[in-house]
């Protein structure tokens, strides 16, 4: 995926803003004001941390050489995801949706009652 596709794929994900707040060289998404997702708008290949379970975090750098400790993250929960190309759209999605998906739940649960109304 490219930066576009991925800037795409995250602003259609429900009640989702972005954001510069480290620079122009980085799109931080958010949903209710958490961030999910850290794109880094000057790298190529384009690559962007996002969270994932502890464990799952370390199976997928095992797994996937694209796949890196979350750099300036913590590296228990983030994961830095490279897209050189060997990874297939399909795991990239959902990498960004289980990211998303752990911030929400996250959140109280009135704000998650709110945003789901």
């Amino acid at each position: 995926m490219n930066t576009e596709e991925i800037t795409d794929f995250c602003t259609h994900l429900p009640h989702v803003t972005a954001d510069f707040p480290f620079g122009e060289e980085t799109l931080v998404f958010r949903v209710a004001g958490k961030i999910f997702l850290l794109l880094s708008l000057d790298t190529q290949p384009p690559r962007f941390n996002a969270k994932a379970e502890p464990q799952k975090a370390i199976d997928l750098r095992e797994n996937h050489p694209a796949i890196l400790p979350g750099y300036h993250m913590n590296k228990t929960h983030w994961n830095t995801v490279v897209c050189d190309g060997s990874l297939p759209n399909k795991l990239i999605k959902e990498l960004i949706r289980d990211s998303y998906q752990l911030i929400f739940n996250a959140l109280p649960a009135k704000i998650r009652k709110e945003l789901q109304a």
